[in-house]
């Protein structure tokens, strides 16, 4: 089948969300406000919608946007001794130059519609590599994620305390993270929303970071007053985050924490987040499609796989390809989801020696094996939006 039509349709789309411009089916899909977000000013941001019985995403145009994301864009694999040479050549020592150049075209061709989450392992179990900046996300010129940092309990980190959620300093970090990220981005129709801590240990821990333990104590769930204090806890983290993130910015969406679905995660937690965000979002390497279902019954909240990938991420050795087959299954299978909005691929863009695998190799040839059939995946997932449009 000749697929050329369907990638058109999709670059027009994307060229459209990028520049504001609405398209002819603009008229066919008129807001109809079935969902209050917890935007104050939606219109000509990213925003959300049930129609037909599905939720969807909704581009500034007002057109329904299912999110096929890939994570992890660092331009830090360009820079081995090995390989320098390709960075200062080809792109002169500029990740501009290489967003324009390599990312943004390759993320099209391969039937990608965003870059779900750029930060990108450096060493492991140490903190990401930072993101991109106002200009880098410009010069991506299409659909994406931004991580804002107010907490770094994440799963794999060994190096951070937690910090103390009813603080008055707290507060104050957060305003400081929203001041600092959001006022840049608030105006962006590209953005689609924020997410916020990368699988929070908030009542697990892991044995990389088993020395500073979980942010609550799992055994105080065992009571009525245990789990009252969690709430507490949750409903004064949620709220703080969003009122910090509202007075910088009153467009965007808030995905919330990207939770560890294979982790105990209790529902005090989740009730507590409801209000205050849009989106609940996921990492999960085992049965995602089970679990994301779960969750959107159970909430009736739309939901978003936004890490995940076909192999074990402890697995040792050498470089690992991706796993193309599993990344179709799942795909048509959260498509079917009424409240799934979309998949963030775990990738990477290209491989470093810390993930140990990419779509590209530091070479920038590409696994074509396996990005052959992400993107015919990606592509039959474009076909059904068609047929929704």
């Amino acid at each position: 089948m000749n697929n050329q039509p369907y990638r058109r349709r999709f670059l027009q789309s994307t060229i459209a969300v990028a520049s504001g411009i609405a398209t002819t089916s603009l008229a066919q899909f008129p807001r109809t406000n079935a969902s209050k977000t917890t935007q104050f000013k939606p219109d000509g941001y990213f925003t959300l919608d049930r129609r037909k019985g599905h939720w969807w995403l909704i581009t500034p145009a007002g057109i329904p946007f299912f999110t096929l994301g890939l994570n992890h864009i660092d331009p830090a694999s360009l820079r081995y001794p090995e390989n320098i040479e390709l960075w200062q050549n080809k792109y002169d020592g500029s990740t501009i130059k290489w967003i324009k150049e390599s990312v943004a075209p390759n993320l099209k061709r391969w039937g990608f519609n965003t870059a779900g989450w750029v930060q990108e392992v450096t060493v492991k179990q140490w903190q990401h590599s930072r993101p991109f900046t106002v200009d880098e996300y410009r010069a991506l010129n299409m659909p994406y994620c931004h991580l804002l940092p107010f907490t770094e309990s994440h799963q794999w980190e060994k190096h951070t305390v937690h910090y103390d959620f009813q603080s008055a300093d707290w507060k104050d970090w957060c305003d400081y993270v929203a001041r600092s990220h959001c006022a840049e981005l608030s105006t962006d129709p590209n953005l689609i929303g924020y997410f916020y801590s990368d699988c929070p240990t908030w009542v697990h821990s892991r044995e990389a970071n088993e020395w500073r333990g979980a942010i609550f104590d799992p055994d105080q769930l065992n009571t009525e007053a245990g789990r009252k204090k969690l709430r507490e806890l949750a409903r004064v983290y949620y709220q703080t985050i969003h009122d910090a993130i509202r007075r910088h910015d009153k467009h965007h969406l808030l995905l919330g924490d990207r939770y560890e679905a294979n982790s105990l995660l209790p529902m005090e937690v989740i009730e507590e987040a409801l209000p205050f965000v849009d989106v609940l979002s996921f990492q999960d390497f085992r049965d995602p499609v089970t679990h994301l279902k779960y969750w959107h019954k159970k909430t009736g909240k739309p939901v978003l796989l936004a890490d995940a990938a076909g192999l074990r991420v402890k697995e040792k050795g050498g470089f690992k390809p991706n796993n193309g087959a599993w990344y179709s299954k799942t795909l048509r299978g959260l498509f079917t989801n009424p409240g799934c909005i979309g998949f963030h691929l775990c990738g990477a863009y290209q491989r470093n020696k810390a993930r140990r695998r990419g779509l590209l190799d530091e070479l920038e040839n590409p696994d074509l094996e396996q990005v052959n059939q992400m993107t015919s995946a990606n592509e039959e997932i474009l076909r059904q939006m068609e047929d929704i449009l």
